[in-house]
């Protein structure tokens, strides 16, 4: 069974702390927390001072995605604002920071991720695999809400679990983009364990019903 992580970016901010304990009402798994630097995305979004606000309000896990510009400079500050999975993008900066970045994070005691934009290929990841707790498949391009879900991104995903079941088969894949009832099932077939959903939970009628069709 897959994990559904809502991500707040879709939430309604002036109701943040109404919308983040009825995720766990609606039996979903984690918190996705999308954090935009403007400089590495086109966009901006929150900073640890939001995250830090969140973590009293709820026991799930705190699933925070940097998609901002040299994340090592930040880590120890995401992490203790509360993050218990910390996800940064390997496009961001060079390899030995990127490393030394995975390895500070699970020093301060987080499980460690990387994230691949869609038109990095898998094997980018390679020099990264042993030392991830989760590797995040972008299915759109990063910086907004709202896109459509890119298919064709599912044999890198697939791909990727190939890969780690050779060098870090407890490693988890998480897919983020575009996911609701109908592009869910996919990434389930071709090895997602994680799947976050942002507009399509926060839009949905009955968002319990939707979490289990995640979940499924």
């Amino acid at each position: 069974m897959a994990k559904i992580a809502p991500s707040i970016l879709s939430a309604d901010f002036a109701n943040m702390e109404r919308d983040i304990r009825a995720l766990k009402e609606a039996g979903a798994d984690w918190v996705h927390m999308d954090v935009m630097d403007g400089i590495f995305v086109p966009n901006m979004s929150f900073g640890f001072p939001l995250i830090q606000a969140i973590r009293p309000l709820t026991d799930m896990p705190l699933d925070v995605h940097l998609m901002i510009d040299r994340p090592i400079r930040y880590v120890e500050q995401f992490v203790k604002a509360g993050a218990d999975w910390l996800t940064i993008h390997i496009e961001a900066d060079q390899p030995h920071n990127t490393l030394e970045a995975l390895d500070k994070i699970h020093a301060l005691g987080c499980k460690a991720a990387i994230s691949l934009k869609p038109r990095t290929p898998a094997e980018a990841a390679i020099p990264y695999l042993e030392k991830c707790d989760m590797i995040l498949v972008m299915t759109v391009e990063p910086g907004f809400g709202g896109q459509k879900f890119m298919a064709d991104m599912m044999p890198k995903l697939k791909k990727l679990r190939q890969m780690l079941d050779e060098v870090n088969p407890s490693c988890i894949l998480e897919v983020d983009g575009g996911v609701d009832s109908n592009t869910c099932a996919v990434c389930r077939e071709n090895g997602a364990d994680v799947l976050v959903a942002g507009s399509a939970y926060f839009k949905a009628a009955d968002r319990a019903a939707f979490v289990k069709k995640i979940q499924a």
